[in-house]
């Protein structure tokens, strides 16, 4: 006997979390006036915050003018998908004490290029969700 599963499932918390600490690859959302900007950036994950470095441009300017951010993650494999949307404040770390402990996450640039200002985000709004794969199936046999 075959179980139908919901190709939708709303994460907790938890799982989410669980979900960020395995990624190492997001997309930073900012705004600045009606300019909205995206930045894929790597990260990690730090006392429930997540933890990014940046050069001086355009990503530290829209976070230092904007503090709320929007920070995306997702993976998948041929089954099933995921999708973890953070919503929260953004801020540049400039004390000694902020920029030690951010130092030991031990995260390094990807590219060979010197990243020296740390961000930190702080969440307001975690929301994750679970995409089982599959066939579209017959018209009216889910609602809309």
């Amino acid at each position: 006997m075959t179980v139908e599963q919901d190709p939708i499932v709303v994460l907790s918390d938890q799982e989410s979390w669980d979900l960020l600490k395995s990624a190492a690859l997001g997309r930073l959302v900012t705004q600045i006036g009606d300019q909205v900007e995206i930045f894929p950036v790597n990260f990690v994950t730090q006392n429930h915050t997540l933890l990014f470095r940046t050069a001086e441009g355009t990503k530290l300017f829209s976070t230092v003018m904007n503090e709320k951010v929007l920070f995306e993650v997702d993976d998948h494999n041929v089954v099933e998908g995921w999708s973890v949307v953070v919503r929260g404040t953004a801020r540049v770390l400039t004390s000694a004490d902020e920029i030690h402990e951010a130092e030991r996450a031990q995260l390094l640039p990807w590219i060979a290029t010197e990243k020296l200002r740390f961000v930190r985000i702080t969440p307001n709004e975690l929301s994750g969700r679970r995409f089982i794969f599959g066939p579209e199936p017959e018209r009216g046999a889910y609602p809309s």
